[in-house]
């Protein structure tokens, strides 16, 4: 279906605002955002706002679900690219939290940590068909158990224990302008311990 003139500038002025929302609520926190400020962030009216959102919970409610969908579409490619059948199992979970991490860590998607708790705890983050990102990686893993790769378990502690390891003790200990190397090193180790409990 071709989109006309006016749901082209519909849809164009909701990203903006939705641009706008995000550095805010990243840059100022929930309490301190207004829906003047995205207003004038996104060049629009008050009006406009409230007419495509309704109030600024809904605005951060949006913002929220576009980081949660940007984040599965990070998982789903790194697990399909970096984590087919058959692969080095060491060398492709360094290759899959490093490339998670690598956008968790930059710029403006910290607020996959700030926005709503949704990185690295997969289980917030979903996909059109309503799969978790969690859910991803556990088939995955669980894929790897049966294959001998990794020693039988439940799949969903397994993944806890990988995530703890890895992804959430680089969110919990270091500061997202740590060093790239400082990250990477605690991801190699991550990954390491985590071998020798399942492997």
């Amino acid at each position: 279906m071709v989109q006309s003139d006016g749901g082209r500038r519909s849809a164009k002025k909701r990203a903006a605002m939705l641009d706008a929302a995000q550095q805010l609520f990243l840059a100022d926190g929930y309490e301190r955002t207004s829906i003047e400020a995205i207003a004038a962030g996104a060049k629009v009216s008050k009006r406009t706002v409230y007419d495509h959102f309704g109030d600024k919970e809904l605005v951060y409610a949006e913002v929220v679900s576009r980081v949660s969908a940007d984040f599965f579409a990070t998982v789903e490619t790194a697990i399909e690219e970096e984590l087919p059948d058959g692969c080095d199992l060491r060398a492709g979970l360094l290759a899959f939290v490093r490339r998670v991490a690598a956008g968790a860590f930059s710029s403006s998607d910290t607020a996959l940590r700030r926005l709503g708790g949704v990185w690295p705890r997969f289980p917030r983050s979903r996909g059109e068909t309503g799969t978790t990102t969690k859910e991803l990686v556990v088939h995955r893993f669980a894929r790897f158990m049966a294959d001998g790769a990794l020693a039988p378990a439940d799949p969903h502690r397994v993944v806890e224990h990988f995530t703890a390891l890895t992804l959430l003790l680089a969110m919990d200990t270091l500061d997202p302008a740590a060093p790239d190397a400082e990250l990477d090193a605690m991801l190699v180790d991550g990954v390491d311990a985590f071998l020798r409990a399942y492997t």
